[in-house]
């Protein structure tokens, strides 16, 4: 299944993106262990917290009771890409 994340830079239609495996489930440990570190090491330099910060995110939530299997459950992201993007925000404001 495809789908569009919305417009690129400059206007332009945004790249299509696949998604192979929709379930958390499907994933074996090893695989989604190097996707989601694949995913972060793609996301431009610009665009990810710098690794203190990052570190300091994951601790945070990891101290946090809505944490579950890497799932916040208060907004349902993966906390792990939410802390590394610079523009991610705890929907607590814990960070």
């Amino acid at each position: 299944m495809a789908e569009t994340r919305g417009n690129g830079p400059g206007g332009e239609p945004a790249a299509k993106r696949r998604c192979r495996r929709c379930l958390q489930e499907e994933f074996d440990q090893e695989t989604y262990i190097r996707t989601l570190k694949e995913h972060i090491e793609r996301t431009p330099a610009r665009e990810r917290t710098p690794e203190a910060d990052y570190a300091r995110r994951l601790e945070t939530c990891k101290a946090c009771n809505f944490l579950e299997a890497g799932t916040c459950m208060a907004c349902g992201c993966y906390v792990e890409l939410r802390a590394a993007s610079r523009r991610g925000r705890c929907p607590y404001k814990k960070w």
